[in-house]
């Protein structure tokens, strides 16, 4: 019996997964690492190796691997070097397939893009992974749209081809944030300030919780509660401990700072308004699927309308948006499972 080894690598964290070849949707093994502990993914992946040894009381070596990176991936080709290059977003990894299959002794290792993993993994998923926020209409073989915001803003679209969807990357949440109203200009000034260019991922993300409620904060929009006020001054000196866009997402959840409750209503505005301009450039009418950490988390945000009137708030283009299927992926292991489908197929 073959075991395949998946992985999903994000700027926080990391997961890895043991699964059976003839059947990778369903977890052998598997553990989550805070991705900022570690030097690179090598060592990680030898530790994960050696707990699974212990806990399954076998040999666990994989006969393949796939690691979905948050990052482009770049296809390389020569001698002795073909295969992967990936460099995360979010962390200082320089990954290399060729690389990580000596160090690891594993015969077949491939890096994928995280959205690309979760573009396989929404083809394996049923109703009880999903959370609809517009019924729309799916039609068979259309374009599928992927999108989600975690620590950063990834996007996917699959298209369908010979033997049946192909999954393509894609680094659209990098394209230039563009402003709608006073106040994101406002936003957009603060974060020039600071940054040079802003990109869209700079608000729409973990991140971008923190920058915007930074900005109203330093705007003097509105008082906050002191102690989220004093987490967030903490973490900007150096706190690794705090997590700022949970804190202030319990916050404003809680409905206990006006700040916070502020920043995740134009953050879920501007997260809407993301998705529809994907959404036109892509005109998914195979299905649109909001991944990412943060989504679930704040599932009844979503539901309250400002995300869908963003979305929908497309001028003549309403109507059209109006027709998509829109769901929310509440299945924390979609990259996994993406990842394990793509490791079987290297066998």
């Amino acid at each position: 019996m073959d075991l395949l080894l998946a992985g999903d690598i994000g700027g926080t964290k990391t997961s890895l997964s043991l699964v059976n070849a003839e059947d990778p949707e369903h977890s052998l093994y598997h553990c989550r690492y805070a991705s900022q502990d570690y030097a690179n993914l090598a060592p990680m992946v030898g530790e994960f190796l050696a707990q699974a040894r212990r806990e399954l009381g076998r040999d666990p070596q994989p006969a393949a691997a796939c690691f979905a990176v948050a990052g482009p991936v770049m296809e390389t080709r020569g001698s002795g070097s073909e295969g992967q290059t990936a460099k995360v977003t979010n962390l200082p990894w320089d990954l290399q397939s060729s690389q990580l299959a000596a160090e690891l002794g594993i015969p077949r290792v491939a890096l994928i893009n995280d959205f690309s993993a979760v573009g396989y993994g929404v083809l394996a998923l049923g109703d009880q992974d999903l959370d609809t926020l517009q019924v729309g209409e799916r039609q068979p073989r259309a374009p599928i749209g992927v999108m989600g915001a975690g620590t950063g803003l990834g996007q996917a679209y699959l298209t369908w081809g010979e033997g049946g969807y192909q999954v393509h990357a894609s680094e659209g949440g990098h394209v230039d944030f563009s402003p709608r109203t006073p106040l994101e200009w406002e936003l957009l000034r603060y974060l020039q300030k600071r940054h040079g260019r802003v990109s869209t991922e700079r608000v729409v993300s973990g991140q971008g919780i923190v920058a915007i409620y930074q900005f109203l904060r330093d705007s003097q929009w509105g008082s906050g509660e002191e102690q989220l006020l004093a987490q967030i001054e903490s973490w900007e000196k150096g706190a690794k401990h705090i997590d700022p866009a949970a804190q202030i997402a319990n916050a404003a959840m809680e409905a206990r700072d006006p700040l916070a409750v502020e920043c995740l209503r134009l953050f879920i505005s501007l997260y809407g308004a993301a998705v529809g301009n994907f959404a036109l450039h892509l005109l998914p009418r195979g299905g649109l699927f909001i991944a990412g950490g943060i989504a679930p988390k704040l599932l009844r945000l979503l539901h309250e309308g400002e995300f869908l009137s963003s979305f929908l708030d497309k001028g003549r283009m309403r109507p059209l948006l109006e027709q998509l299927s829109v769901q929310v992926v509440v299945n924390a292991q979609v990259g996994l499972r993406g990842a394990a489908r793509y490791a079987a197929n290297l066998l």
